[in-house]
């Protein structure tokens, strides 16, 4: 399977305390417009309650929608790190590796704005009430607090 990606440069940088990546399925970067394993590309955003920024592209060769399952590992490993993925549809294997990668996969009734859905999220990350931007935002912060523990006992206890 061949494919191509795009590490945009001033997406490496040092993360804000509540930064959220989301990808989503679509042809044009503008709209969620594809099934999940037939998907020709994704667009990755980081998320924060103040801004979006597109961080990362993969494009995908097009794929038959059924029969060819080693297709879904590439995509699902180009999301490592995502919170969640938008998608039209999606089938329950593509389901199940999402999940056990800690991927939120959600499904859009239309081909929704991918503007419009990065504001929402925006929102939920300030507002609350979106129950996997809450858990995302929480275990973000768990991870914080792992990391800041951490630190302190490197730095050991003396005094």
């Amino acid at each position: 399977m061949s494919s191509r990606r795009l590490q945009l440069v001033w997406s490496i940088r040092q993360e804000p305390e509540a930064v959220l990546r989301v990808a989503f399925a679509s042809t044009d970067r503008m709209r969620v417009n594809q099934h999940f394993g037939a998907a020709e590309g994704f667009a990755i955003y980081e998320v924060t309650p103040d801004k979006a920024t597109l961080v990362g592209v993969g494009e995908f060769a097009e794929e038959a929608m059924d029969g060819n399952e080693d297709k879904l590992a590439a995509k699902v490993d180009f999301l490592a790190g995502c919170a969640a993925v938008y998608v039209m549809a999606i089938g329950a294997s593509a389901i199940k590796k999402l999940v056990a990668k800690g991927i939120q996969p959600i499904r859009v009734g239309e081909v929704d704005a991918v503007d419009d859905l990065l504001v929402e999220i925006s929102k939920a990350m300030t507002d609350g009430g979106v129950a996997w931007v809450d858990r995302a935002v929480a275990a973000q912060a768990r991870a914080g607090s792992e990391d800041r523990f951490a630190a302190m006992e490197d730095e050991g206890w003396e005094g």
